[in-house]
């Protein structure tokens, strides 16, 4: 069967609807869960326990919550790496082994942080510890993302991309739920001496459990067939190469385009949650567990939302979707902040809510976006580096900026200027893109293969 036999039985068929998609899905969406669930654990506890158990007191509670947060940096900086390492072997090897392994270096690293001793124990021993393992962690997880996503938009039909290929996103904020869930199950149960002590701890150590869950899903997944057409082609034209190298040479544009798509989403997804709660602790002295609890109810939403905008990226397009997301991104923090100071619950959980659905609409449409930017020879390794690298400067660098203007000025509105010029830097990507509703990826593939003087595997 050609490959345009099975794109057009792919788009239209009932390959479509079958059990053999979801199953994909249902494998993406479980390891991913389990790695950002570890993942945004430390960003959880950097906030609420890291600040005090790793670092000497200074009598200021924002300098422990800074110094915790430029550690929880390192796995941002380690990203890029594990998607150029990762991203070279998901494309030479494939996206399922890739993700094998991944999952188990993230549930290590994770285990092995709920080991730790604090500075009372072993001095600054304790927080270098805490930075090679958050450096372990990060850099696996680079390499998780652009796998897991890619493992479903290549099975997935060309007029359901979006839809299908938002799962993967919808799992990160279940991911979040379930670090939050067992943090606000240990705050609300223990003492916060007990909590501070060793609760603390219970939450990495789960790590390990659902880990073994993760991967033996994973194992039961297959790669998509344009994958393996791409790979013999690699194979069979020593010319065609593969990879990092491959795809900064190649597709320059495409990387600056999926780095500008994630700038302002990857920025305000960690000030929603993250800054977030150091602004209602540090200024409000609002307590642990009804902070907690406003993330579980706001992470329930984000997860029900994803999916939907997902099919609003099918049915509208890619670009006007992601516009929508980067516009009232912009507008979040000006009425957040305030809600935020009215200290009451309700409202609380309105503005965080409110800024995650916002943020869905850049991050449900990104998987389809950034995987119709690159052929499927160098997919990984572009959607990787694309989607890492930004996460150095933004998402990395967002909780740490916003903390110190705070403590510098007192102020939210440096970090609310910081979130609009981001969002406008976005847009202006979002501006440069193709519309690529509907595009079948063989047609990417063709492109790309012309552009090589080549004719794709199936059609020699």
């Amino acid at each position: 069967m050609s490959v345009e036999q099975r794109s057009a039985q792919n788009a239209d068929g009932p390959a479509s609807k079958g059990s053999g998609l979801k199953k994909i899905v249902a494998a993406s969406m479980v390891g991913t869960v389990v790695e950002w669930y570890e993942f945004f654990l430390y960003a959880t506890a950097a906030t609420l326990v890291f600040g005090k158990y790793f670092f000497p007191a200074t009598g200021n509670e924002l300098d422990g919550i800074i110094q915790a947060f430029i550690t929880y940096a390192v796995g941002f900086v380690a990203r890029p790496l594990g998607g150029i390492v990762f991203g070279q072997i998901g494309d030479k090897l494939g996206r399922k082994p890739t993700l094998q392994l991944t999952i188990v270096i993230v549930g290590v690293a994770t285990f092995l942080m709920g080991c730790l001793p604090g500075f009372a124990e072993i001095g600054y021993l304790a927080p270098t510890l805490l930075v090679a393992l958050r450096f372990i962690q990060g850099f696996a997880l680079g390499g998780e993302w652009g796998g897991a996503v890619l493992l479903v938009a290549e099975h997935s039909p060309n007029n359901a991309r979006g839809f299908w290929s938002s799962w993967p996103q919808a799992a990160v904020p279940v991911g979040n739920l379930l670090a939050t869930l067992v943090l606000f199950v240990m705050s609300t149960t223990l003492s916060p001496e007990a909590f501070l002590s060793w609760g603390w701890r219970v939450a990495f150590w789960l790590s390990a459990v659902i880990v073994f869950v993760g991967y033996y899903i994973r194992t039961h997944v297959t790669e998509a067939p344009i994958f393996l057409e791409a790979k013999a082609l690699v194979e069979k034209e020593q010319a065609v190469s593969y990879g990092v190298f491959e795809v900064v040479r190649k597709y320059p544009k495409g990387i600056l385009q999926a780095m500008g798509l994630r700038f302002a989403e990857n920025i305000m997804y960690y000030l929603v949650v993250s800054f977030a709660i150091v602004y209602l602790k540090s200024v409000h002295k609002y307590d642990t567990s009804s902070l907690l609890l406003a993330l579980l109810i706001a992470h329930v939403i984000h997860f029900l939302v994803i999916p939907q905008v997902g099919r609003l990226v099918d049915s509208l397009g890619r670009k006007p979707v992601y516009l929508i997301g980067a516009i009232s991104g912009a507008a979040w923090p000006f009425f957040a902040f305030p809600m935020f100071d009215t200290r009451n619950a309700v409202v609380i959980v309105l503005a965080v809510t409110i800024g995650l659905c916002l943020h869905a609409f850049m991050y449900a449409g990104q998987p389809a976006i950034m995987a119709e930017l690159f052929p499927t020879r160098m997919r990984y390794s572009g959607v990787s580096l694309g989607s890492q690298v930004t996460s150095i400067f933004a998402g990395s660098l967002a909780p740490l900026l916003a903390t110190q203007w705070l403590k510098d000025t007192g102020s939210w509105v440096p970090t609310a200027i910081y979130l609009v010029v981001a969002c406008a830097i976005t847009t202006v990507a979002v501006l440069s893109l193709k519309e690529t509703k509907g595009i079948a990826l063989e047609d990417v593939d063709k492109a790309d293969a012309a552009r090589e003087g080549l004719l794709p595997a199936s059609t020699r």
